[in-house]
């Protein structure tokens, strides 16, 4: 396997201290190939997958550089939720709306969190990456001396060894995110969904496994069918601000009661629904009403922002 990336092939030297605790990379490479021979992992797809790696310096210095998340709302959703993402999603739902009405009635999950977590995740399948997925995950586990990344690389080696993808494809982020939907290897084996029915599920090239797979996610996150993630409200002037936060749940009809205006275009919900009140730029910036929905694109990235944002982008798609 071609791998991308390595030390000696940069064209400018790259140098990385590495942490006092991490093994040299030949012995870890050895203990990680002993571990996923033990979990059932064939010889020969082992071999493959760990032959003539070497630490990748590129997937070391994004890991050490993470920018930092200091953003506003404001600022995040401008960048996220563009009208360019927007129009494009316009054109993707109308394509693939036969798809997402059959994922749907499969999964009970509507078409506007899917095609929210799909554009922000990759532009709708165009960006997923270029980083081959062992490689990243074996150089974050060693770098790391983590557990975690070591058991995702093991992962995507029984992808492998499922015959689902041949390791060339198993293509992703730097942090070892795969495909259209960016899944841990471990999360595709759990959740990852053959919908177009051609083999096994495909979430690098095929849009119906990809769809479906992300409803599934959220289906196994307990999405509740008919209710939306979040929802944009207006606020009256003096508005007590202590109650803002996930943590604090009211009935909408409460809400409602202190003055949170709903949008006449909210969806129709009953008065004992339970929501959250979010002012992600403080009481002057824009309030939204978190529903239980909005815990389960949470549990897709712990970020209040991106699940805001999937919420938002999903809306602005189907309007």
């Amino acid at each position: 396997m071609q791998r991308r990336h390595i030390i000696a092939s940069l064209p400018l030297a790259v140098t990385f201290a590495r942490p006092a605790h991490a093994a040299d990379f030949s012995a870890f490479l050895a203990s990680l190939h002993a571990r996923a021979r033990a979990g059932g992992v064939p010889p020969a797809i082992v071999d493959q997958a760990l032959a003539g790696l070497t630490p990748n310096a590129r997937v070391i210095h994004l890991d050490r550089h993470q920018p930092e998340f200091t953003l506003t709302w404001a600022q995040y959703s401008a960048r996220v939720v563009t009208a360019t993402r927007v129009k494009h999603g316009h054109g993707k739902a109308a394509a693939m709306r036969p798809v997402l009405e059959a994922v749907r009635r499969r999964f009970g999950v509507s078409a506007q969190p899917i095609m929210g977590i799909w554009g922000i995740e990759t532009d709708f399948g165009a960006i997923q990456g270029n980083f081959q997925v062992i490689d990243s995950l074996a150089t974050l586990a060693w770098f790391r001396n983590s557990t975690y990344f070591a058991n995702e690389a093991i992962a995507a080696m029984k992808i492998a060894a499922r015959g689902d993808a041949p390791l060339p494809r198993l293509i992703g982020s730097w942090a070892g995110a795969m495909g259209q939907p960016q899944f841990m290897p471990s999360v595709y084996l759990s959740t990852a969904v053959n919908f177009s029915g051609r083999g096994t599920p495909n979430i690098w090239t095929s849009a119906p496994d990809t769809l479906a797979s992300i409803a599934n996610y959220l289906r196994k996150s307990r999405w509740v069918p008919g209710l939306p993630s979040s929802e944009p409200v207006l606020i009256p002037s003096g508005f007590d601000v202590a109650l803002a936060g996930r943590s604090h749940r009211l009935p909408l009809a409460r809400w409602q009661a202190m003055g949170v205006h709903r949008l006449t275009d909210a969806v129709s919900l009953p008065p004992a629904t339970e929501a959250s009140l979010l002012l992600p730029d403080g009481p002057t910036g824009a309030a939204y009403l978190a529903f239980a929905n909005f815990e389960a694109i949470r549990r897709y990235n712990p970020s209040d922002l991106y699940a805001l944002a999937v919420g938002e982008l999903g809306r602005l798609i189907f309007t």
